[in-house]
C-alpha cells in the first residue's frame, strides 16, 4: 500500500495504491562495512493506483495569437483519476549489517495507465485538448527498511521520491515533476 502528494505546481496533487511486490535477492553479501549487503531484483504491481487532483475549474489562462496577447477562460483539472502501475525493474541493495532492521535503497522505472489523460493540464483556447497521455513513465528512487517481526516475516516501511512523465507521448508533457509517495508492506521471504 503508498499513498503521497506532489511537489511544487502540483502540491494539491494527492496518489494512493495498492497492490503486490515481488523480488528475488541475486548475490551472496558483498562490500564491506555499513555497505555490506545483497542485490535485489524487484517489481511491483499496483492494480490500484488513483491520483486526486483539484476539481474541474475555469481558469484564465493568457495566449498569444499574431503576436496579440489575449486571455480566455479555460478548463483545468481532473479530480479523480483511476490506473494500473506497473514497475518491473526494481534495484535495490538490502543492507544485511542488521539483525531485525534491514535498511535498503533502490532506484526503479515503471508505467501509470489511467482511465483519463494525465495529469490534467490547461485545455489550449479554441476547444483543443490539453494533450497529455494515458499512458506515463515512473523513474524514481527510494530508501526503506525491512522490519522482521519474526524469522522470514517483516514490515516494510518506504519513502520514494517519484517522477510521472509521457515523455511527450501527447503534444504536451506537464508532468508531475515529483511526488514524495510512503509504502508500508508486509513480507513473506524465502
Amino acid at each position: 500500500m503508498q499513498g503521497g502528494f506532489g511537489t511544487g505546481n502540483r502540491a494539491s496533487f494527492k496518489f494512493f495504491s495498492a497492490g503486490v511486490h515481488l523480488g528475488k535477492v541475486l548475490t551472496n553479501p558483498a562490500l564491506p562495512g555499513i555497505l555490506h549487503g545483497q542485490f535485489e531484483l524487484a517489481g511491483e504491481l499496483f492494480p490500484l493506483w488513483q491520483s486526486y487532483t483539484p476539481a474541474p475549474a475555469l481558469v484564465p489562462v493568457g495566449y498569444v495569437v499574431d503576436g496579440q496577447s489575449n486571455t480566455a477562460v479555460v478548463p483545468f483539472g481532473g479530480g479523480t483519476f483511476t490506473g494500473v502501475s506497473i514497475t518491473p525493474i526494481i534495484l535495490r541493495w538490502n543492507l544485511i549489517n542488521h539483525r531485525r532492521v534491514t535498511p535498503w535503497v533502490q532506484g526503479a522505472g515503471g508505467l501509470i495507465w489511467t482511465n483519463h489523460k494525465y495529469p490534467p493540464d490547461y485545455l489550449v483556447p479554441h476547444g483543443e485538448s490539453g494533450g497529455t497521455s494515458v499512458f506515463n513513465f515512473t523513474p524514481q528512487f527510494g530508501v526503506g527498511f525491512n522490519y522482521f517481526v519474526k524469522p522470514k516475516r517483516s514490515i516494510s516501511f518506504a519513502a520514494n521520491a517519484v517522477h510521472i512523465s509521457s515523455a511527450s507521448l501527447g503534444d504536451r508533457n506537464p508532468g508531475v515533476n515529483a511526488s514524495v509517495q510512503f509504502e508500508l508492506g508486509y513480507n513473506w521471504w524465502k
